[in-house]
This record gives structure tokens, C-alpha cells and sequence, in this order.
């Protein structure tokens, strides 16, 4: 049994896992080497399973929402409302912030980046070098940390509060899945969301860049040719790369806070849970990105 201040108040994701085989003092002393061995390893695997707990909850839930969605009777009336809510409050309600963010990046970097290529003689390569640093590598991070900051957290607010204040479990009772209820339309949401909010930060970026160009006579060609000298310099694995990174942070970061939420104890509260998922999801957007760029 797990001590009380780590009891599974999820519906079945579970607490990290307690140590191993807390033995009283005598027993220890009168242990022989081969037991202090076995205890030792024990001790030992429960150490790497409490640093490793949330990583495997999250592969099993991941798998849990592939699953689901594909069967029509997981899509009942409740989930496809649940799914349409989300998907207005994180597309529709970050669709602004996301713009404004973008244009932001086109004046600070796009407009940069093709003054100094020009100024260097390397206007030849603007294309390459957009595709690879805004489109490829910050939009996704920034995109993904917009929708963790403003629509990631209150869901796990959300979710978080109904599992400490016992709603979740009185949801079990009268035979509803959480998992379906809650986790899955969310998490398919923020995916979609992670697409389209990805494409609309990486056209304003691209275009305010190419206006404060324009405006500063770094540029002189028109804004069908700067896009054209963009997509040109994609190669045919950008293509498929691009959209799926922003796919991919969308779903884990959508995931990550509805198993951060479902996964707090009776002793969290806002103040523990939020910096907690907060820096989960920023560890799950950066490794995200990071594998993306090794192309694992």
C-alpha cells in the first residue's frame, strides 16, 4: 500500500512510487550481505521509477488517445462538445496573441536576419536561413509556449481541482471515463490547435519581416517573390517535418497538462500544481524541439 500523503487519487495513472521495502532499524543491522544487496537494487529501482513515473504515465496515455480516437464510439455528444469548446478557447481565443507574437518576431528577427544576410552579400541565402531559424525551430517553441501559458495552464487548473476536490472519483462512480471526458477531446484540440496557430505566427512573422524590409530598403522585390524564395528553399522533407512539429507540441503540451492535473494529490493546490506543469510543459516543448532538429 502507498503511504497516505501518496495516495492514488487518479483514476488508475497513480502516485510516484514509494521506496522500496522500508525496513525498520533492527532488521536492517540484523540483514545479511546478499539482503542489503536486494534492498539496495530495490532501493535503487524505485529511485529511477520516481524520476520516471510521469514520462511512463504520459507514453501510456498517449497511446490511450491514439487508440480512442480512432473508434467512432468514443465520440459521443459529450466529448464532441468538450473537444469543440477547447478548440475555440486555445485556436480561436490565442489566435490574436499568436499574431501579434509573430509580427513581434518579424520585426525583432525576420527584418534582422535579411538586413545583415544583405548587408553581408549573402542575400541568396535569406531564404534557407528563414525556413531553417523562424519556421523550422522558433515558431514551434513560441506557439508552444503561448498555448501552454494561456490555454495549457487552465486546463490543468481545471482538471486539477476537479481531481483534489473528489469530482473525478464521483464521475467514476456514476460510470463516466474521465479519461475520455476530459483527456481526450483536449488533447486532440490543442493538436489542432498547435497546426493552425503554428501557420498563421509563421505568415505574420514572414510578412511583417518582409514589410520592415521593404520599408528600409533591405529588400526590393515584391511579396509573392520573398514567398517564393521561402518555399523554394524547403526541401520535400520540410514539408512533412514542419507541420508535424507543430502537430506534436500541441498534443504533448494539451497531454501533459491533463495528466498534471489528473495526477495531483490531495495535499496540491494551484500554488504547487502550476509551477509544476508549467516546467513540464516548457521540458516537453524544448524536447520536442530538439529531437525534431536531430530527426529522431
Amino acid at each position: 500500500m502507498l503511504p497516505d500523503n501518496q495516495e492514488d487519487i487518479s483514476f488508475g495513472l497513480g502516485a510516484p512510487p514509494a521506496t522500496f521495502h522500508q525496513d525498520d532499524d533492527d532488521h536492517s543491522r540484523k540483514a545479511t550481505l546478499s539482503e542489503r544487496f536486494v534492498h539496495f537494487l530495490g532501493w535503487l529501482g524505485a529511485l529511477v521509477r520516481r524520476q520516471v513515473w510521469f514520462l511512463l504515465i504520459m507514453l501510456g496515455t498517449l497511446w490511450g488517445v491514439i487508440r480512442e480516437s480512432c473508434r467512432p464510439n468514443s465520440w459521443r455528444r459529450t466529448v464532441r462538445y468538450e473537444f469543440q469548446m477547447t478548440l475555440g478557447d486555445v485556436a480561436g481565443g490565442g489566435l490574436l496573441s499568436t499574431a501579434v507574437t509573430g509580427a513581434l518576431t518579424g520585426v525583432g528577427v525576420v527584418s534582422q536576419a535579411i538586413y545583415w544576410l544583405g548587408f553581408a552579400g549573402m542575400a541568396k541565402m535569406t531564404g534557407s536561413v528563414l525556413v531553417t531559424v523562424i519556421v523550422r525551430e522558433l515558431a514551434p517553441i513560441l506557439v508552444g509556449v503561448l498555448m501552454l501559458g494561456r490555454s495549457g495552464m487552465l486546463s490543468l487548473a481545471e482538471i486539477g481541482m476537479l481531481t483534489t476536490g473528489g469530482q473525478v472519483r464521483s464521475m467514476q462512480a456514476e460510470g463516466l471515463d474521465p479519461f475520455l471526458l476530459l483527456v481526450l477531446p483536449r488533447t486532440l484540440a490543442f493538436m489542432v490547435s498547435g497546426f493552425t496557430l503554428g501557420i498563421i505566427f509563421s505568415l505574420a512573422s514572414l510578412t511583417t519581416g518582409y514589410i520592415i524590409s521593404r520599408a528600409s530598403g533591405a529588400l526590393s522585390n515584391s511579396l509573392l517573390s520573398f514567398y517564393y524564395d521561402v518555399v523554394i528553399a524547403m526541401t520535400p522533407l520540410d514539408y512533412l517535418l514542419i507541420p508535424l512539429k507543430f502537430v506534436v507540441v500541441g498534443f504533448l503540451v494539451g497531454l501533459g497538462c491533463c495528466v498534471s492535473g489528473l495526477t495531483a494529490s490531495k495535499e496540491d493546490s494551484m500554488r504547487t500544481m502550476l509551477p509544476r506543469g508549467f516546467s513540464r510543459g516548457m521540458l516537453i516543448v524544448m524536447t520536442v524541439s530538439v529531437l525534431f532538429s536531430l530527426k529522431l
